[in-house]
């Protein structure tokens, strides 16, 4: 037996030893180029995933023991697992032995996001992912951003709508998913003429509040989504528990009914119901301060709108860290961090909550630098600037200037200017910002 370990991109030397190991002399009278030396492979190893087993990658790869391989081959496969998407990064080593050769690959895994099925009426969700599991390989659950491996799954799924008499192509696109709060890669049914027949939810706050019922009609006779309704549920009902003081509301995945058989012209009528789980509608129980040491908790204390015992409107508690985090921002902590921390106390429904500030360094008024203007433009901008050098910074200040101020600057002005570049230049150390006007 002759070990040699060997990385492909090493020398063409190294490469040529490898076709006289694997090939022979026969080889070597021939000088068969090392992209055509052939042996068997004996061996196939592969490390470096969390994510998958070795086998799973060794098949995924499509390289069979006892087969005769070549250079180009081992180079394929490595080639196909860079190309699935799961993979960050495939190296690969080989040794030569008596019987053949044995290979080791090193792969690196790739970022992945959950999967999400955006308009499968007829199917649950266990059924998609039972059918990718047993059709995909180094499929998990999960899914990369990019790659074959997400065409694989697609494709997948149209088979399966397929054999229950559904033809539509099925496309992917990451995507934020509201009810989760995070990314997620999203299966989408295109051409399958889906439309929201009705939606309904049955916890009866929803139902009997008169600004959701409103809201809920602009979604009927519109393509079916589930993400849309998820999006609603977070944008227009969530607030209305909050409000309620249902500090921890729940959306459970809404579930769609599909009237009749789907015709091909569509379109096809949905039924959603959209279940709400409310959980405790919770008192104000009061506020712990932390790491504040420029504006005492007393001060603080007095952004709070209610007393202890009343009725924990989530969305008034949510005004409350916006109103500290406007303070700070008026005393030029620009980089202060508002973390608000919730206590749920289910038995005596109350919700305390300890808020950290991490205040930061504060700032102070350095340059304000202007361009593009005209030279009377320039001085309008001057005079209506109200943030003095070396004064406090004033950040909502400086947010009213962009919004209200630049107007009264211009006019009666003729310059009509569509867009503002901004940026604040923050030193941190001298505690100055400087502001870098662009008007285009």
């Amino acid at each position: 037996m002759i070990p040699m370990h060997l990385l492909f991109s090493k020398s063409v030397a190294l490469l040529a030893a490898f076709a006289t190991i694997l090939c022979g002399p026969a080889a070597r009278a021939q000088s068969t180029p090392a992209q055509t030396a052939s042996a068997r492979l004996v061996s196939v190893a592969v490390t470096g995933s969390v994510r998958f087993h070795s086998d799973q990658i060794a098949q995924a790869a499509g390289l069979k023991l006892g087969d005769t391989i070549t250079r180009d081959d081992l180079q394929k496969a490595a080639d196909r697992l860079t190309a699935l998407g799961a993979f960050a990064a495939v190296h690969y080593r080989f040794s030569t032995v008596e019987a053949g050769v044995k290979v080791e690959y090193q792969v690196t895994d790739a970022p992945a996001l959950p999967v999400a099925f955006d308009n499968f009426p007829w199917l649950s969700d266990d059924e998609l992912v039972a059918e990718l599991k047993s059709t995909v390989f180094l499929f998990d659950g999960t899914a990369p951003e990019h790659g074959a491996i997400l065409d694989e799954m697609s494709s997948s799924l149209e088979k399966l709508l397929q054999r229950h008499g559904v033809f539509a192509s099925v496309s992917h696109d990451a995507a934020n998913s509201p009810a989760q709060n995070h990314d997620v890669v999203q299966f989408t049914v295109q051409g399958a003429g889906l439309n929201v027949k009705s939606l309904e939810f049955p916890d009866q706050l929803a139902k009997s509040d008169r600004s959701i019922r409103e809201q809920v009609s602009l979604l009927l006779d519109k393509p079916f989504s589930r993400s849309t309704i998820e999006v609603f549920e977070a944008e227009q009902v969530r607030p209305v528990y909050l409000a309620h003081g249902f500090l921890h509301v729940q959306f459970p995945t809404p579930i769609a009914r599909l009237e009749g058989l789907i015709s091909r012209n569509g379109p096809n009528p949905v039924d959603v119901l959209a279940p709400v789980i409310p959980g405790v509608a919770y008192d104000w129980g009061g506020v712990t301060w932390t790491g504040n040491s420029t504006i005492s908790s007393a001060e603080l204390d007095k952004l709070v709108v209610f007393k202890s015992g009343e009725l924990a409107d989530g969305m008034m508690i949510e005004a409350v860290w916006q109103k500290v985090r406007a303070v700070y921002a008026r005393q030029g902590f620009l980089d202060a961090a508002i973390e608000p921390s919730p206590h749920f106390d289910d038995a005596a429904k109350r919700a305390t909550y300890t808020c950290a500030i991490s205040e930061g360094p504060q700032y102070h008024m350095g340059k304000l630098i202007l361009s593009g203007l005209s030279v009377e433009g320039e001085r309008r901008i001057r005079i209506t600037w109200r943030i003095p050098q070396s004064a406090v910074f004033n950040q909502i200040a400086y947010e009213d200037f962009l919004e209200n101020g630049v107007k009264a600057a211009f006019m009666g002005f003729p310059a009509h200017y569509e867009k503002i570049g901004r940026f604040l230049q923050k030193d941190t150390k001298a505690g100055v910002v400087d502001v870098l006007l662009d008007f285009q």
